[in-house]
């Protein structure tokens, strides 16, 4: 998540000093061995996010077949899925939250985005990241479980029956806004200057967050809330159930990053009535 300054002041006055918006373009990033370091993290940590989770599907689903006289009560459950994925990303943020912020899923990094925390060129660069090591997380675990991929449904995304489409992406926006919110709430400059165990919890409010969105969405669409999740997933899954109804898990994520991003910095940290005062006070 986006690294903050914090600035301590005293006599009453706010202890606290917001980051400066990013610019749209940055160019210089361009030149800078720690941007591409940033993307390299990026990369890396979806593959092992893509890898243990869509085991974890697999591995479920295979110890549950009726076909094969499994204990229908064996596995993980879904409680486990739930816990794998949320898990993996309370890991996974907690060791690249330095390195590149820790976004791991392109709706974080859209609502970033907006909130002007990163740069244009850093949130295409992040996306492409991320989608490129979904596509090799989940060709890891087809490799490693290639009697197992095709059958139990390659951990691909898709819309449950007896539900609409209209239920979907209403789910993957809620579920979605639910995570950017707490990303954004999480890392808070004015939470952390005040509480200085904040910064070093962070992840595990967005792992657990992660968590709660698949309890209640994995029966509906399988819990997107992450494009590059469904993306890598479904191409190497390539099956047509999987590309079906998948804009859901591109349009319903961006929208509801993008209403977490004007909730969080337009609401509760009354971005534009700062503006407005900041024009008022230099008219």
């Amino acid at each position: 998540m986006p690294s903050d300054v914090v600035v301590a002041e005293h006599h009453g006055r706010k202890d606290y000093h917001d980051p400066p918006p990013s610019p749209l373009i940055v160019a210089e990033e361009l030149t800078q061995w720690s941007f591409y370091r940033a993307i390299i993290a990026e990369f890396v940590a979806t593959v092992l996010f893509l890898y243990i989770g869509v085991s974890t599907v697999i591995g479920y689903k295979s110890t549950t077949d009726p076909n094969l006289n499994a204990d229908q009560c064996g596995g993980v459950g879904i409680l486990g899925i739930a816990w794998a994925f949320g898990g993996m990303i309370f890991v996974l943020v907690y060791c690249t939250a330095g390195i590149s912020g820790g976004h791991i899923n392109p709706a974080v990094t859209f609502g970033l985005f907006l909130a002007r925390k990163v740069s244009l060129i850093r949130a295409i660069l992040y996306m492409v990241a991320q989608c490129l090591g979904a596509i090799c997380g989940a060709g890891l675990a087809k490799t490693f479980q290639s009697s197992y991929y095709n059958r139990y449904g390659g951990g691909a995304n898709t819309l449950s029956d007896g539900y609409s489409k209209g239920t979907g992406l209403g789910a993957e926006i809620i579920g979605t806004f639910v995570l950017v919110y707490t990303v954004f709430s999480a890392t808070d400059p004015k939470r952390n200057a005040r509480d200085s165990h904040v910064p070093v919890l962070a992840p595990l409010p967005i792992g657990f967050a992660v968590f709660l969105v698949h309890l209640a969405t994995i029966h509906i669409t399988g819990s997107g809330i992450n494009p590059a999740r469904s993306f890598g997933a479904a191409v190497i899954y390539n099956n047509d159930k999987a590309w079906d109804d998948h804009w859901l898990y591109w349009v319903g994520p961006f929208l509801g990053a993008a209403a977490a991003a004007f909730y969080h910095q337009f609401v509760l940290r009354a971005g534009a009535v700062k503006a407005l005062a900041s024009f008022r006070s230099n008219a």
